[in-house]
């Protein structure tokens, strides 16, 4: 009950009390079953977080069950008590029927199935009572208690020596231990142990008890009430478990973020402001370069995207050629960084033997459909002749190149391709373009795109944003100006995807 304070006076079990406890822990109840079939689905049945969710439902449910059916027992006990409970003045122990804790039986008057369980058992099924004399040696118990340990009256009680015998191996000696304690020093009985049934099914019992003196202070009797807490326990052990679940998926995800960031950060460039390349080409027609990588608003995607550019040792009797590329790789995680990392050490590795772009794509559609796990990509090849500033370009299903020129700009005519992985053996187109100088090369993967548009701009166009920064990006001073300019208009974006910009810019 609750205790009395100077603004509530206290409250008896005659006058309403228990009842005013016993119809708010209904109430309780009843709101936790609302709140259950309420709740957010949680990302599905079997997910981690909404097994645990479950489970701590659960346990809520029990332990309002527990509460409403154990306040029940104490009114009709109450009710049911005869004045002289205390038992025979010359033995001073308390009479059988009268025992702390030990609820009506059913079909008695007193008996009340506590309306707060949905289970269908009442809390008054579970809840058995013991009392051995150690005198006469007599034992008695509950019909109840028979029902806890799987027995019949026809077998009879158990006597504090047999008690053992039906108890998990483990739980033996702390139960012998407790036992020895309530009955040589008088200790309270307090603790659980798991019974074996003769069926093989096993139950939690909780049980509590004190011993009763004699007139001379020996022990004459000890009496005991045990609680069958099997299902509050197994609700606690889903919890537990389901706990330990969700903790372990999150530790999986996060080592798996880890190392999906620590092997992009080793593929990736890990360029500080601008590049120039080629290095041995001369001051005209180098390029200057700028790369970004800008992660999706979720933060924990790591996909598969990439931006490269490469000295190439062919061209460089001629003044120097360079490869540039992007692209991304669908998919999410330490797989997908993976494949990335080894499209990108096939891309340089291609580049660097002389493999023109367009058949380069090609090696790169076989190389991701032979892949032991099916993926598509998209990739943007481009080779830039330092001499002739001439750009030869493939693509394979990737948003085309933005040419920039005198504030203006527009989409390079893309060549025939489709996306990488996606058919056997598909053949790749390459163009060429003449660049000038001050021209500027805007290369992008489709992430850069975001939810939702500006004004003015049709939602989900990159390009076209990218487009009407053309004045801007033109008077910038390098390719770092420029990139800035871009990852100030997306960086702060609501993009679904991570995505990448590469900036070359004609000296």
């Amino acid at each position: 009950m609750p205790s009395s304070s100077p603004v509530d006076p206290p409250e008896s079990a005659g006058d309403g009390g228990l009842e005013a406890l016993i119809t708010q822990a209904d109430r309780l109840r009843g709101r936790i079953d609302a709140l259950r079939r309420g709740g957010p689905d949680g990302g599905g049945g079997d997910a981690p977080e909404r097994r645990w969710q479950q489970a701590l439902w659960e346990l809520a449910a029990h332990q309002a069950d527990d509460l409403g059916g154990q306040l029940a027992q104490l009114r009709d006990g109450l009710a049911d008590t005869p004045a002289d409970c205390d038992g025979p003045a010359d033995s001073g122990a308390p009479a059988r029927h009268g025992l702390p804790g030990v609820p009506a039986q059913p079909g008695s008057a007193a008996y009340t199935s506590p309306s707060a369980s949905g289970s269908g058992t009442s809390l008054v099924r579970r809840v058995g009572s013991a009392e051995w004399d150690l005198l006469t040696d007599e034992v008695s118990w509950s019909e109840e208690l028979y029902r806890i340990f799987g027995r019949t009256a026809a077998d009879g009680p158990l006597s504090l020596d047999e008690l053992p015998s039906w108890v998990w191996t483990e739980d033996r000696g702390p139960l012998m231990a407790a036992v020895t304690d309530c009955l040589v020093d008088g200790r309270p009985l307090d603790g659980e142990f798991r019974v074996v049934r003769p069926d093989g099914g096993v139950r939690t019992v909780h049980m509590t008890g004190e011993s009763v003196l004699d007139d001379e202070g020996g022990t004459a009797s000890m009496w005991a009430v045990l609680r069958d807490v099997s299902a509050l326990r197994r609700s606690e052990q889903a919890v537990r478990e389901s706990r330990d679940s969700v903790r372990q998926e999150r530790l999986a995800e996060r080592t798996a973020r880890r190392l999906a960031v620590e092997l992009q950060q080793a593929v990736l460039p890990p360029w500080r402001g601008s590049q120039r390349l080629p290095l041995r080409g001369g001051p005209v027609g180098t390029l200057d370069l700028a790369a970004h990588y800008l992660p999706s608003a979720e933060g924990a995607l790591v996909g598969g995207g990439w931006y490269d550019a490469l000295e190439l040792s062919d061209g460089a009797a001629a003044g120097g050629a360079v490869l540039l590329t992007v692209g991304d790789l669908t998919g999410h995680g330490a797989s997908a960084t993976a494949g990335m990392a080894q499209l990108v050490g096939a891309l340089r590795g291609m580049s660097l033997a002389g493999v023109r772009p367009g058949p380069l794509m090609g090696h790169l559609n076989r190389l991701l459909d032979a892949a032991p796990q099916p993926a598509l990509g998209s990739a943007l090849c481009c080779r830039y002749e330092a001499a002739t500033r001439t750009l030869a370009w493939s693509q394979s299903g990737h948003p085309a190149p933005l040419l920039l020129r005198g504030g203006a700009g527009e989409a390079l005519s893309p060549p025939d391709g489709v996306l990488l992985g996606a058919t056997y053996g598909a053949a790749y187109g390459e163009r060429t373009e003449h660049l000038e100088p001050g021209d500027v090369l805007v290369l992008h993967t489709e992430g850069l795109a975001a939810r939702g548009g500006t004004t003015g701009v049709r939602p989900g166009r990159a390009a076209d944003r990218l487009l009407s920064l053309a004045p801007r990006i033109g008077s910038a001073r390098n390719a770092q100006e420029c990139l800035r300019a871009v990852v100030e208009e997306f960086g702060g974006r609501d993009r679904e995807d991570d995505a990448c910009v590469l900036i070359a810019r004609v000296r």
